[in-house]
Order: structure tokens, then sequence, then C-alpha cells
């Protein structure tokens, strides 16, 4: 990933100014009515440039998966406006908002969400699936995404001849097959011990690294934060806070190697 993307404009240099990928501008949701009304969200202001990864952290009921679910076109704000490279998503309807999902963001979450009697290569393919491609080309995806995630020669394995970790690695194999823009991670360590939980850190900074790919993950864990550009702190359905991650790179430790992935 180029760190230009991330460098502060400056007209003097010629240097680009970031692009815009995500504008949260007043986002509120509001759940309930009268006595009931709760505000999960309270006038959000975001800005996520393409490129970035963003760790959103905060205590429970502080508006964290509120945030995520609009953010993956799930949940629609009840007033303010989102922004998804200029195109006002509260404005959609249910179903240009599912193409949206479908074609522009991959979901990776805690509990992996995999079916239990399917193949690796078998769950990877779903999205494709339901995109309609052709079979053969659905199988070649995944397998490439499969390689990708340092689990070639893993297709026909089920999740129960999988270990914690490379069950994860499909899950994330399974959000990149329809090459994302955008990837929303759910607590993605947070069913891992410290050393997988580390390798799924370091193929995340790969792929943010590499492809160029936005990210914006929850997590309840600082070390796991660390890896990112930026973490946006919520508290009671507020930005409280918006820090960058000054000289992140040095902090990572060196990546597994795919045959050590491929182990795990």
């Amino acid at each position: 990933m180029s760190a230009s993307l991330h460098a502060p404009a400056q007209a003097a240099t010629g240097a680009a100014t970031p692009t815009p990928l995500i504008t949260l501008s007043g986002v509120t949701r509001v759940f309930g009515s009268g006595s009931a009304e709760f505000q999960a969200l309270r006038g959000v202001d975001l800005n996520i440039c393409e490129g970035e990864f963003v760790a959103v952290m905060g205590p429970s009921g502080s508006g964290k998966s509120s945030l995520m679910n609009i953010l993956g076109c799930l949940d629609t704000p009840s007033a303010g406006s989102y922004r998804f490279r200029g195109l006002e998503v509260q404005k959609l309807g249910r179903d240009q908002r599912a193409l949206l999902r479908r074609h522009a963001l991959g979901f990776i979450f805690q509990g992996f969400n995999l079916l239990a009697r399917t193949s690796a290569q078998e769950n990877v393919e779903l999205p494709l699936l339901y995109r309609g491609e052709m079979a053969t080309d659905r199988a070649t995806a995944a397998r490439k995404a499969l390689a990708t995630v340092g689990l070639a020669g893993w297709e026909h394995h089920t999740p129960a001849e999988l270990s914690g970790g490379q069950q994860q690695r499909v899950a994330i194999a399974r959000a990149l097959v329809t090459d994302p823009v955008l990837l929303l991670a759910d607590e993605p360590t947070g069913n891992l011990d410290t050393a997988r939980s580390q390798e799924i850190m370091e193929l995340l900074v790969s792929l943010n690294r590499e492809r160029g790919i936005t990210i914006v993950m929850v997590t309840h864990e600082p070390d796991m934060a660390a890896y990112a550009h930026r973490i946006v702190h919520m508290v009671d359905g507020r930005v409280a806070l918006d820090l960058p991650q000054l000289h992140s790179d040095e902090r990572r430790q060196p990546g597994p190697s795919s045959a050590r992935l491929a182990q795990a």
C-alpha cells in the first residue's frame, strides 16, 4: 500500500489528497420510541480514506455494532448522511444496498460463520454462487483466495478438520473472493489464542498493504488495534477520539510465512 494514501495533502509539493471512501455526516441511529427510545449513534462524523486500516474500539453499548451495521449496509441511519465513494447509501433501496454489499464489501466475523459440513472451497465459493457466477469460475476464484490466505492444499477440508486459525482464514478468503473495496472485520481474533491472533492480524495488514483493501475492524484488544493506521474510540454513540497510529508499521512483528499459516 502506498504511504501517500495516508500522508497529509500538501499543495506546495503536489501531493495527492487522500480519496474519501466513506463519509459519515451527523449519523444517528435511534431504536424504539417514546420512553423506550434508545439512541445508539448520536451524530457521528467520520471520514475513512481509500486504503486505510481503521480500528474501532469502545465499551459495550458505545455504538460500535450499530456503526458497523450501517457501514456494511445492513442498516440505515435514522438521520444524517452515509456516502460510499460519493454515493448516498441511505437513499438506496433494500435491493440496491444488497448489490452494494455483494459487489463492494467483505465481512469477517468473530464466529467464522462457516457451513459445518461444507468444504473450505465450497464455503469460499458461496458469495460467488449468490452472484450467479459459473461453477468453474467460482472454483478457480475460491482456490486463488485460499492460496492468498495460506491454505493452498486445504480446499477439501471441512471446518471440523481445521484449526481455529485456519477456519478464520477460510472466512477471510470468503470475504476476499469477491474482490471487495472495503473489508469489515468484527472481532476477527476474538476466538483465537495469542499466536493465531497475531497471524490473522499480519494477514490483514498484508491484504491492506499489498492489495490496498480498506479495512475497518472492531476490537476490544489494544494489541490488535495497534496494527491499524487509526484508532477510533466510541463512547455513548459518539466518536470520542480519532487517533492516528504513528510508526505503526515499525511496531508490527514479522509475519508468518504461508507455510506456517497452513500449519496453524
